[in-house]
């Protein structure tokens, strides 16, 4: 059986750049070199059909270890609440009073970037706490 070497996560969106650039904020990721033969992704972008134009966007892990994320352009706004989201490591071996204050100073500069806080789920038996939020689109994730 073959495996999966390699993987992208794909947003549906309305801003594609926008949400790309906030992710990579998020993340550290960086937005790949365009392609041969364009000085610049607006230069790329301008070459398309005006209808494709700020279609899509993309944001890669500057160290190749995580997945290439990819957001397109989608004529429908988001009404529910996703089936998938990005939980973002940020706590991770951290616990109790040292894990809450990781996991604020993270959404602090989050929220400083456009997101919003939604709500804080606190520890309990099984879980560790965590920070349900949103993307600049709606979007939710958790910082963990």
């Amino acid at each position: 059986m073959a495996s999966v070497r390699q993987f992208q996560v794909t947003f549906d969106c309305a801003d594609p750049e926008r949400v790309a650039r906030f992710w990579c904020e998020v993340l550290g990721y960086v937005v790949p070199p365009p392609p041969e033969g364009f000085a610049t992704w607006a230069d790329f972008d301008r070459a398309l059909p005006a209808e494709r134009q700020g279609s899509a966007f993309a944001c890669v892990d500057p160290h190749g270890v995580g997945p290439r994320l990819f957001f397109q352009r989608v004529p429908e706004g988001k009404v529910v609440k996703n089936r998938l989201h990005l939980d973002v490591r940020t706590g991770a071996g951290l616990t109790g009073e040292e894990r809450l204050a990781v996991l604020e100073a993270e959404c602090a500069r989050l929220v400083a970037l456009g997101a919003v806080r939604v709500r804080l789920l606190p520890a309990d038996e099984v879980n560790e706490s965590c920070i349900v939020m949103q993307d600049v689109e709606g979007n939710e994730f958790c910082l963990d």
